[in-house]
């Protein structure tokens, strides 16, 4: 048996699962939050591996449920009720509770894998999140959904992949991004209602009108060009380790201003999709 067939070996009790394709390898670690810990396109990482030990903000490519970026002070009020959610970055919640989560697999083939999650106990709402990761030649496409069991509530729900800048001995990873319209941030890194065009970078923001998709290249190895049915992206281009292109179903703090609600039996559902090129 072969190192991949011993880990989906008993995948139904397993922590761990890899699907490939001719073009593209993935692991898929659902107790630490459901993330892709590794993808190798022809052969070579392009994401920032880490450990269940290690920050779980900072490396992979985690799924962002049931909210994505800042929830300004962790507070938002919904049905004349203040909800407080726990501060991951303070004074701010951010980036929901599935990537904190541990995920169970509910079944693998050689080229998906389909994971499940409850969001509590620290999201106030009875929910869960559903992933679908699916390898098909060169393209990854992702599925994330987050489904209301009892009563109405807000959701958002988005990635955030952290792709290398350095791969191997190639020249450094290039982003080509264009988009119309950026969200003005408060000094607390909040949307302040306040929408103008993009300054140059360095950027920790949020995007929209993005023109075509965000496209990632490595000089000499190949791009990776990215898509969305998500209509926001933010992009972090500060680490020097590491770059940043998260889409999300709308900008951070949207409990805060006009939040998207799902009702039992009518989920969230974004997709995701990222197509190798060499």
């Amino acid at each position: 048996m072969d190192d991949d067939a011993a880990i989906n070996a008993g995948f139904r009790d397993a922590a761990t699962a890899v699907i490939s394709s001719d073009r593209l390898r993935v692991e898929v670690d659902a107790a630490a939050g459901g993330r892709l810990s590794s993808l190798r396109a022809d052969g070579h990482e392009i994401l920032v591996t880490g450990t269940p030990v290690d920050d779980p903000m900072r490396w992979g490519s985690f799924p962002m449920v049931p909210w994505a970026g800042r929830v300004s002070a962790g507070r938002f009020v919904f049905d004349g009720t203040v909800v407080q959610l726990p501060l991951g970055l303070p004074p701010h919640a951010i980036h929901g509770t599935g990537y904190v989560r541990p995920w169970t697999i509910t079944d693998r083939t050689d080229h998906s894998v389909s994971l499940l999650a409850s969001l509590g106990p620290d999201w106030p709402f009875a929910a869960e999140a559903r992933q679908e990761v699916l390898v098909d030649g060169a393209r990854l496409c992702l599925t994330l959904e987050v489904h209301a069991l009892e009563q109405q509530m807000p959701a958002m729900v988005g990635w955030h992949p952290w792709f290398r800048r350095q791969v191997g001995e190639g020249a450094p990873l290039e982003l080509e991004f264009a988009a119309a319209e950026m969200y003005a941030r408060d000094d607390a890194g909040i949307p302040n209602g306040k929408i103008g065009a993009p300054p140059a970078g360095p950027w920790d923001d949020c995007f929209r009108a993005v023109t075509g998709g965000p496209v990632l290249r490595w000089p000499g190895l190949g791009a990776l060009h990215l898509r969305s049915s998500c209509d926001h992206w933010v992009v972090y281009d500060e680490p020097e380790h590491a770059l940043c292109v998260e889409p999300q179903s709308d900008a951070p703090d949207a409990f805060n201003r006009s939040p998207h609600l799902v009702r039992p039996g009518q989920p969230l559902v974004e997709e995701f999709e990222l197509r190798w090129e060499r």
